[in-house]
């Protein structure tokens, strides 16, 4: 029944709406599983009771009508037990309950299994037989599998059907995620589909039906110049089926019943893109379903055929879209690189489907300054494009077609974060010091130019970690070393006489470069970081050198080097920097030696910390990573992001083991993690005896603001009772409260947004 599943999962996945997917559900497990009954019962989410809304088998004009609460009858039962029930004689069982409505006095043999998504039972699928008998175990675990498979199908194409209503209603909607970057965006949707993905093209409608006609026939002719193309350069490196593929591929784009069908539903107010993949994606499925081998391989076909059409419509699109002032990018997975396309003044705010609070793409938004929310899974992101929403970057939610009430609460506090901002800005020029005249370095972590002019306003004292790798990422090939030579002379400019720490190219994990792919079961545990540069020391030493170039006659560069594991690869990679430096001072350079040092990012590091000292110029610690494999939670997981905690008493440990060990080798140490820039995790760190704070530009009024506040006496206290705590929620309750009894709460959170939260 495997291909039955995947066949149905598929299908569901290209539905235009709730109810298409449960008409394709009760019809395809009544045909597969061979029973006279299938239905679907959904959870209605504000009186809690489980409505029969889809059913193949029941009377028709029971669906909407009959409505069981939870533990009543048997689809109650199998809600609250969370588990399947399958019954031979149904009506023989203490919990059957009998509706007329439904007609289902005639079938006795009962399966219904649980719709369960995040530990929410969203509702139950139930088979049913006249005959008595009890359903077997393959079925019983189909329908179970199937269940689970659907679980977050449904819930997506609920709130899909949902916003649909609203569209025309335009009535708000609530949807959560993660906070990952504070802030209010109150904007416009952009959504950011994947190019070539015919499952991810989001269902749009058009107005200009001729103009997306005309854009559909330039797509396909431009497909078939280039496959005619590719066809003829390769024709001699063929055999003759080869050849055979690129004529088949000809002939499909020459058909014109598929360009006729993809013509009629552009002329129903689809968009091209839209209507070529739902009608490719249904000759797939036509395909895959065949019996025969040969006409299955080819759904293949199909769909890489579709993927390079699309690919066309979506550049020409692309090339017309333009950005509106307060954009929202939406998408299932945003990258850097998308990020890069729209002009920072206009871009308001992030939303993302998949990743958590500490992926690389919340990251570069923190340091940006732009609200975002991650993890949004039950966002129907397909249907939003163009939908007045409001990015809450404190709490997670989104809430899309807001209104007018709404909206006046949001714009309080985005007038009360300007305020903040205004009140903030006399420290620039302070030092950043607590009451009692404890000194700390204030750094910034930057990535883009566009950060620093904003980082030096704020009053940066140097940068204590510069992204190489996002040259890298906003490219479509490797930088040569001149070009990167410019990059970072901008930066050392910039910053100059204040020190900048670059990292080494971190690359791996949640950092791809399209042009030197890294496919891995687990990137995090890969090929990342530290690892792939020493693999490829023609990367890591034009790198280096270019930067070492870069800092002449500047002499504020410091060298950084990620996910070092241990003193061999320290070594290695001291040997590597050796090298350049001495091929440099070879070609005439007159450089000064950079200071060497490293990222400790995972534990074999922090137990090494003292060895590791010993060899380098400082330490910096990259808590965000230390973090995730620490607590085995993968950052980008937004299913585990619960689990993972900063201010988890381990973490902590951790910290405090690798400050201890640097200071009793006379070694500098810093962090550049997230943890630095929390005004609450700041005190700590201070109190630690942490030499650098390093943070995003936009988080560095408010921890300076905290830092002078306080005494360090005071800290040293607060630390050693945060020692003893055994919870990361206690510890973080600890430092709300600490902050709340100073009059400084709202450096965390502005105090509107807490009042939402309360409401």
């Amino acid at each position: 029944m495997l291909g039955s599943l995947r066949s149905i999962v598929q299908e569901v996945n290209t539905a235009r709406d709730l109810h298409s997917v449960l008409d394709i559900i009760v019809r395809r497990v009544r045909d597969i599983m061979h029973t006279k009954v299938c239905s679907v019962y959904l959870r209605d989410k504000q009186s809690g009771n489980y409505v029969l809304m889809a059913t193949q088998g029941l009377n028709q004009d029971a669906v909407g009508q009959v409505h069981l609460a939870p533990g009543e009858g048997l689809v109650g039962n199998v809600a609250t037990r969370e588990e399947p029930i399958n019954l031979e004689h149904a009506e023989a069982h203490p919990a059957f309950q009998y509706f007329p409505a439904t007609g289902e006095e005639r079938f006795s043999a009962f399966l219904g299994t649980p719709i369960i998504h995040h530990r929410n039972v969203l509702g139950v699928l139930v088979v049913q037989q006249a005959e008595r008998r009890r359903f077997d175990e393959g079925e019983e675990a189909f329908l179970v599998t199937l269940s689970a498979q659907l679980a977050g199908v449904i819930a997506h194409a609920e709130a899909t059907g949902a916003l649909a209503n609203m569209g025309q209603q335009r009535n708000e909607a609530k949807f959560t995620g993660l906070a990952a970057s504070p802030g209010v965006a109150i904007g416009r949707a952009h959504i950011v589909a994947p190019p070539a993905n015919l499952a991810a093209v989001p269902f749009a409608c058009t107005m200009d039906v001729d103009g997306e006609l005309a854009l559909f026939h330039q797509a396909l002719a431009a497909a078939r110049d280039e496959i005619r193309d590719v066809g003829e350069r390769l024709k001699n490196d063929l055999n003759k089926e080869e050849r055979a593929l690129f004529d088949a591929y000809i002939s499909m784009l020459d058909d014109s019943s598929i360009a006729v069908e993809v013509c009629e539903r552009i002329r129903q107010q689809l968009t091209a893109s839209r209507a070529w993949a739902e009608v490719m994606l249904e000759h797939v499925r036509r395909f895959e379903a065949m019996s025969d081998s040969y006409f299955r391989d080819r759904a293949a076909d199909v769909r890489d055929l579709g993927a390079r059409v699309l690919m066309h419509l979506r550049q020409q699109e692309q090339s017309q879209r333009e950005y509106p002032d307060n954009t929202v990018l939406v998408g299932e997975e945003l990258t850097a690189s998308v990020l890069a396309d729209v002009p920072r003044e206009k871009l308001a705010g992030l939303i993302s489907v998949k990743g958590s609070a500490n992926s690389h793409v919340a990251i570069i938004a923190r340091a940006m300054g732009v609200p975002a929310v991650m993890g949004a899974q039950e966002l129907p992101w397909e249907q939003v494009d163009g939908v007045d929403l409001v990015v809450d970057g404190y709490r997670g939610e989104l809430h899309i077609h807001p209104g007018p009430e709404l909206k006046r609460r949001y714009d309080a506090i985005v007038e009360e974060e300007r305020e903040l901002a205004r009140n903030l800005d006399h420290l620039a020029k302070l030092p950043a010091e607590t009451a009692d005249g404890h000194r700390v370095r204030m750094w910034v972590n930057t990535g883009l130019m566009a950060g620093v002019v904003r980082s030096l306003e704020r009053g940066a004292e140097g940068v204590g970690l510069y992204r190489t790798e996002v040259p890298f990422l906003l490219r479509d090939r490797f930088p040569s070393e001149e070009e990167q030579r410019e990059i970072y002379r901008e930066q050392l400019q910039a910053f100059a006489p204040r020190p900048v720490t670059m990292r080494t190219l971190d690359i791996g994990g949640d950092k791809a470069l399209s042009y030197f792919p890294i496919e891995e079961t687990n990137p995090f545990l890969g090929w990342r970081g530290i690892r792939v540069t020493l693999d490829h020391p023609e990367i890591f030493l034009g790198q280096v050198r270019a930067m070492m170039k870069a800092s002449l006659g500047l002499d504020n560069l410091r060298i950084m080097l990620p996910m070092i594991s241990g003193v061999s690869e320290l070594e290695a990679a001291r040997k590597l920097v050796d090298r350049a430096y001495d091929e440099l001072l070879d070609e005439g350079f007159n450089i000064q030696r950079p200071p060497l040092g490293i990222m400790i990012e995972v534990p074999s590091a922090v137990y090494q910390a003292r060895e590791l000292a010993k060899r380098v110029d400082f330490m910096s610690v990259g808590s965000n990573d230390l973090t995730q494999y620490l607590l085995a939670v993968d950052r980008n997981n937004s299913r585990v992001a619960g689990i993972y905690h900063s201010f988890h008493p381990a973490v902590l440990q951790a910290l405090l083991q690798v400050v201890t060990a640097g200071h009793e080798t006379n070694t500098k140490v810093g962090i550049c993690g997230e943890l630095a820039g929390d005004p609450g995790g700041a005190l700590l760190l201070v109190a630690m005896g942490y030499d650098v704070l390093s943070m995003n530009a936009t988080n560095l009024p408010r921890v300076k603001a905290a830092l002078r506040e306080v005494n360090k006496s005071e800290l040293d206290q607060l630390l050693q009772q945060v020692l003893l705590m055994e919870s990361p929620e206690q510890i973080e309750e600890k430092l709300r409260g600490y902050l709340q009894d100073l009059g400084i709460g709202g450096l965390v959170q502005p105090q509107q947004a807490e009042a939402n939260s309360g409401s």
